[in-house]
């Protein structure tokens, strides 16, 4: 499930529950149907209520990535969970996709 707020070319989204196999087609046609509008520019992923996130989760966040940068935007993730941290980390995603909450540390 996921809900969305809109400011100038930055869409937030909030995704709530998990990111993985199940949810994934789901959340990827969701978030297609809002990046349709090629004037946004930036994703800011908000997952403060989104507790697990799978190989499936980076494939969809990889793929906005492609998306934004193709229109030379950007996606960047915050309030991740300690689990979802891991998998981020191990997977490489840090390197493209910045980590919001750490800009504030």
């Amino acid at each position: 499930m996921l809900s969305h707020v809109r400011k100038k070319d930055v869409l937030v989204v909030r995704l709530e529950g998990e990111l993985d196999q199940c949810s994934a087609a789901s959340i990827r046609r969701d978030l297609d149907m809002l990046l349709q509008d090629a004037s946004v520019r930036h994703l800011v992923l908000d997952m403060k209520k989104m507790p697990f996130m799978d190989s499936s989760g980076i494939g969809v966040i990889l793929g906005r990535y492609r998306t934004l940068s193709l229109r030379g935007g950007s996606v960047s993730v915050m309030h991740m969970s300690e689990q979802v941290k891991r998998i981020y980390a191990l997977s490489g995603m840090g390197q493209v996709i910045a980590d919001m909450d750490e800009k504030e540390d």
